[in-house]
């Protein structure tokens, strides 16, 4: 029999079962109505599930492996939100992935600065990401950034934000780097990229360029 209490609440009841050390959490969603699969499927697909039967498998993962957990509690509430009937349950969990935890071969500051090198003697203006290991470090990320104004994008896995090197919308070079170093402090491991880069840009009455990326003003 499927349980009545939604997928998100089921997610935080497994969550409760993890054991402290968990690394890998190796999930299974039984869908109650076979017409749905394909539907649920499509909704989890940034977890890449696998199919079996009625049975969606896949992982939630803090150790950069996969989609966080804070990424597959939105993607569970995507299928509340349609009524997908289904039930969440824990096949198996993986310990020991938090002391061999990918570690980013620089802190975040010298990424920053070394993207900043790489740049013409003109540039003007950024439009750069900070990508996390994982979703557990979105919300810590999103507050060191606060000053930048960041945005997520997509289902990507990190935060995008402006930079102005002397006027214009966007955060300067310096306030940049000290955001990153307090998501250095705060233990937030990612990768840093500049994705544009604008050289003598000049705005006339404007607040400065405008980027139009997948449709959105960024």
């Amino acid at each position: 029999m499927l349980s009545s209490v939604s997928l998100v609440e089921e997610l935080r009841a497994v969550e409760s079962r993890l054991p402290n050390a968990w690394s890998q959490a190796h999930l299974k969603l039984v869908v109650s109505d076979p017409s749905r699969l394909d539907r649920a499927s499509a909704l989890l697909g940034p977890a890449t599930p696998s199919r079996h039967r009625d049975e969606l498998f896949f992982t939630a993962s803090r150790d950069g492996s996969g989609a966080g957990l804070e990424h597959v509690r939105r993607l569970l509430r995507k299928l509340d939100g349609e009524g997908v009937g289904a039930r969440l349950e824990l096949v198996e969990s993986v310990e020991g992935a938090r002391a061999t935890e990918p570690v980013a071969a620089r802190t975040l500051v010298e990424a920053w600065d070394e993207a900043i090198t790489t740049l013409p003697a003109d540039w003007s203006d950024l439009w750069c990401e900070l990508e996390l290991l994982s979703s557990d470090y979105l919300e810590r990320a999103a507050l060191a950034l606060a000053p930048l104004n960041p945005s997520s994008f997509g289902d990507r896995q990190g935060l995008r934000f402006r930079c102005a090197r002397r006027f214009g919308y966007g955060a300067a070079p310096g306030m940049v780097g000290a955001c990153l170093g307090r998501c250095d402090r705060a233990g937030v491991r990612g990768t840093v990229r500049i994705l544009r880069a604008l050289s003598d840009s000049a705005p006339v009455g404007t607040q400065g360029p405008v980027w139009y990326v997948g449709g959105r003003v960024v």
